[in-house]
């Protein structure tokens, strides 16, 4: 689930969103603008020509209200307010975890790019270079990570274009990622322990964004996933187990919608990124529901990584760069030990209300067989980018899952908490890819409920 691979519509069609790309790129400049003062008025907005204003939001005559509700109260199935949600996320996670993925422990994952899908033909087509991954070259990592898959030389084309504007820190030895454990996840299908057919991509390098993956390929994802994986009425369902199983789902899904609408190709001709508005509201923001789902896997996510505080506080972020290093831990820590945290929301998701009932250890064992089929869904995702994004993201969901419901953390002599290093790395940035979904909803939000 890491791009519009997994977009449940499936990008049908880019008809409606035509009249928009013409202004491409002064609409982008415009709305990356607005964007960054939230708090500002509808003012700035209504001084626009009309011209623009259509093309940001659609018009009155539309068959939507275009109006973005505000969510107050408890997250439903969590412990913590959207007022307080917002106000931890804005404050300390935000900031910290956007440093955090930066460092070189946490830019690097390692996933099977070249895997057969389990399920049907791999006839995806993607017809962009942007589908593709820049993979890491030989000379990045030390010689034990070496006889990988051929890669793309860092001098290719495709990685350049993908290369961010600040060098890339290179100073990795042989101490990168040693001493980690190589333990298989029970609620994923990728077998991490073996390496052979696993190879390193850096993330800064391949952003999570749109890349033009259309078709029934890109439909059909999403439709196994909630049709054949997803339990019927899973967003009202009685059965909290199967409503937390659903919403996860959901919430993934709007926040992997936030990052292809915000990460937009207006005009390919000149390589032009910039947020589409309209395309935004018609996948997240028109439906309260998803943005409610999105909160509550926040959460979600944020309660495995502070049940798990006393073994990510002591892991080995060791990549052979001292400076870097010492502030990778600093940047954990900052997050495991809020006092700010600790006192607004102690405990963001109760884990302990699962699996109570008569029949829980079934039901536990009949989600995690769904959610390794939805994890083996990944193999059949047609686009190489959207591939990684999406066993990163599973990945991420599948450790958050382990770490509540396959180990005890309370009982580390009979039981540990084990996590392999790709683990770790795939928990931080899901939530941190879920964190920055929250900000894009109150920034765009205001352009779209203006009018």
């Amino acid at each position: 689930m890491g791009a519009e691979a997994m977009e449940k519509e499936g990008m049908k069609s880019a008809s409606g969103s035509r009249a928009w790309l013409r202004n491409g790129i002064i609409l982008s400049a415009l709305v990356t603008l607005l964007a960054v003062s939230v708090a500002g008025t509808r003012g700035p907005l209504l001084l626009l020509p009309s011209f623009f204003r259509s093309s940001i939001i659609p018009s009155k005559e539309s068959s939507c209200t275009c109006q973005v509700q505000k969510l107050k109260g408890v997250v439903e199935d969590c412990c913590c307010d959207y007022e307080t949600v917002d106000a931890i996320n804005n404050e300390l996670l935000h900031p910290v975890l956007q440093q955090l993925v930066k460092k070189p422990f946490f830019r690097y994952f390692k996933a099977k790019l070249w895997c057969d899908c389990p399920f049907w033909p791999d006839d995806g087509m993607c017809h962009m270079r942007d589908c593709s991954v820049c993979e890491c070259p030989d000379s990045e990592f030390p010689e034990m990570f070496k006889g990988l898959p051929k890669q793309l030389s860092f001098e290719d084309p495709k990685c350049q274009e993908g290369k961010p504007e600040a060098a890339v820190d290179r100073t990795l030895d042989r101490k990168v990622f040693h001493g980690w454990s190589e333990v298989d996840n029970p609620w994923t299908y990728d077998d991490e322990t073996d390496n052979g057919q696993m190879t390193y991509v850096n993330l800064l390098l391949n952003p999570e964004r749109y890349t033009g993956y259309t078709g029934t390929s890109a439909q059909r994802i999403w439709k196994a996933i909630y049709e054949e994986n997803c339990f019927k009425d899973g967003q009202n369902d009685s059965c909290t187990e199967r409503r937390v199983f659903y919403k996860l789902i959901s919430g993934l899904h709007a926040s992997i919608s936030t990052h292809i609408a915000v990460e937009y190709l207006l005009d390919e001709q000149s390589n032009h990124w910039g947020p589409n508005i309209p395309l935004f509201y018609e996948r997240v923001l028109k439906f309260p529901e998803r943005v409610q789902n999105l909160y509550f896997t926040y959460l979600f996510i944020l309660r495995a990584v502070t049940k798990a505080a006393d073994f990510l506080s002591q892991a080995d972020y060791n990549t052979g760069n001292d400076i870097e290093d010492n502030e990778t831990l600093s940047l954990i820590l900052k997050i495991l030990r809020s006092k700010t945290l600790q006192e607004a929301c102690p405990m963001p998701f109760d884990e302990a209300q699962m699996w109570r009932g008569a029949d829980g250890i079934q039901l536990k064992t009949q989600i995690q067989q769904h959610f390794r089929k939805i994890s083996a869904l990944m193999d059949c995702v047609g686009c190489e980018k959207c591939r990684l994004w999406g066993k990163l993201q599973i990945l991420g969901l599948g450790t958050a899952l382990k770490i509540l419901f396959s180990v005890d953390v309370s009982d580390s002599h009979t039981n540990p908490l084990d996590l392999q290093h790709n683990e770790v790395i795939a928990l931080i940035n899901l939530l941190s890819r879920l964190s920055e979904s929250l900000q894009y909803i109150h920034k765009m939000s205001p352009l779209v409920d203006v009018l």
